[in-house]
């Protein structure tokens, strides 16, 4: 039997992060008015909590290999650019909405990509899935044109798009995770006695 406790620690920790991008994309959208340091901490501290995540989920190896397939190199950016975020918090929110617009880009589409695979694999949570995936890849795209120069309303499009990726991912983890206590391993081991060939 293979454990599973790995694969419960990314489980949980993409449900909690998931719900603190839920948080924070309602605390960006009630609060535009946010310095551009204090999205910047907020943010990359997110993404580097997130990008953690995603590396464990990755090298769980859970049953359906649906959730975490892509979460190697998505893991590895959402670090890279917290620890961006992070070291420059006061830089303008012009590359704060480019950055996260990117990433989300890409999360939303990877996700797209996953809800198709989910679709033939047989869960029916895939359309939510497909739609969540779509809906921040698109906001993701308008965070990296901005329309608009007016900083209060891009700021509450990060905080829609924060939300939405919080909800996707929170999606992504309850549907398509699967944990079956007596797991087996991917291999199959057998005793192979020569002897018996003689």
């Amino acid at each position: 039997m293979r454990s599973t406790k790995t694969i419960r620690a990314a489980k949980t920790g993409y449900i909690i992060i998931s719900s603190l991008l839920m948080v924070l994309g309602v605390l960006i959208m009630a609060l535009p008015d946010l310095s551009v340091s204090v999205i910047g901490i907020l943010a990359g501290a997110m993404l580097v909590a997130f990008g953690l995540v995603k590396l464990v989920g990755f090298f769980s190896r859970d049953l359906y290999r649906l959730a975490f397939q892509f979460d190697l190199a998505m893991g590895i950016l959402l670090a890279v650019m917290g620890v961006i975020l992070l070291a420059r918090p006061h830089m303008a929110m012009n590359f704060i909405c480019v950055a996260l617009g990117i990433t989300f880009l890409a999360d939303g589409l990877l996700k797209v990509q996953m809800s198709l695979d989910a679709r033939r694999f047989g869960l029916k949570s895939w359309w939510a899935i497909l739609l969540f995936g779509l809906f921040v890849g698109g906001v993701g795209v308008v965070l990296v044109l901005r329309p608009t120069q007016s900083a209060r309303i891009m700021t509450i499009l990060l905080g829609v798009c924060t939300l939405f990726e919080g909800a996707l991912n929170l999606i992504v983890s309850l549907f398509a995770v699967k944990i079956i206590r007596h797991q087996q391993p991917d291999v199959i081991e057998i005793d192979y006695d020569e002897r018996k060939d003689l």
